[in-house]
């Protein structure tokens, strides 16, 4: 009676089991994240040195460098799939299916792929680019990171990123600070009583306003011909307690911008304290009819 090896042997069969489910597929798994990461690093050095060198923009450099970790990973588990034959043989009844199979993965992928095509969109169309400062539908802002194929990456003022699918960026409005002109208005909006001095108020908002180092000449030379002021102030209407001034104060950024205003508002509050011109508050008057 001839027994086979691996009936004489039944630990090498095992062991073969093991190597093909386990090994295998984990050493795939692994290489590819080794070449990946080699390639992320080798494109960074020649993508930022390109950027610096031929000043470039970045944007598209990022989402390449993102499509190709995708590409690789994708590589990697088909290789499994062949190497493995009863994965193979899995991958052949399903493609006999592809039918079913089809439609199941649409419906499953429709948001990945709506982001994948959006990204798409914006890396070509450029509405904003990365190191950008942007504002989205009024709710988010901050300065764009990264765009990766599925999300857009921006980092807000507290330093925290804010993570938003592709697809829904290229549904909303998109308010960009720097895609032609950084040079940014800062609105200084304030309310002085009715008792005030509006001369006097007007006076002392372009005089601390002028003070201010981040504050940027704007005016052309046909506007300072005709005597524009550098800060120009209008009164905006009357409320109910306050009459309402706003001035309008230029800055090289859109954070330089923010923190021109900021700073503005306690010392023009400082000002108005001093020289006695009163900021209101709503008045209430309550009448109480006696029986």
């Amino acid at each position: 009676m001839k027994l086979s090896i691996q009936e004489l042997f039944p630990w090498l069969q095992w062991s073969n089991t093991i190597l093909t489910y386990l090994l295998i597929p984990f050493g795939i798994i692994l290489l590819a994240i080794l070449i990946t990461r080699i390639f992320r690093r080798i494109m960074h050095r020649y993508f930022e040195q390109s950027s610096h060198t031929l000043k470039v923009d970045p944007t598209r450099y990022k989402f390449f460098k993102n499509a190709v970790s995708f590409i690789i990973f994708l590589i990697a588990f088909t290789i499994i799939f062949y190497t493995i034959p009863q994965l193979r043989t899995l991958g052949v009844s399903l493609f006999a299916g592809a039918g079913i199979l089809a439609i199941i993965i649409g419906f499953a992928s429709q948001a990945a792929f709506a982001n994948i095509i959006s990204g798409v969109f914006i890396v070509s169309s450029k509405p904003f680019r990365v190191g950008d400062y942007i504002k989205i539908s009024n709710e988010f802002f901050g300065t764009v990171e990264d765009i990766t194929l599925r999300h857009t990456v921006i980092r807000n003022n507290e330093n925290r990123r804010i993570i938003i699918p592709n697809s829904l960026i290229n549904s909303e409005t998109i308010i960009n600070s720097n895609i032609v002109d950084e040079t940014t208005c800062s609105l200084i909006e304030l309310g002085i009583s009715y008792d005030s001095d509006i001369d006097k108020a007007i006076a002392i908002i372009q005089e601390e306003t002028k003070k201010h180092p981040l504050l940027l000449d704007n005016r052309t030379d046909e506007d300072k011909e005709k005597g524009v002021p550098e800060v120009v102030v209008r009164v905006m209407g009357f409320g109910e307690s306050s009459v309402n001034l706003r001035a309008y104060a230029w800055a090289a950024t859109s954070f330089d911008g923010f923190v021109m205003r900021t700073d503005l508002f306690k010392i023009i509050k400082k000002r108005f304290d001093k020289e006695g011109i009163e900021i209101p508050y709503p008045y209430r008057t309550i009448v109480i009819k006696k029986p």
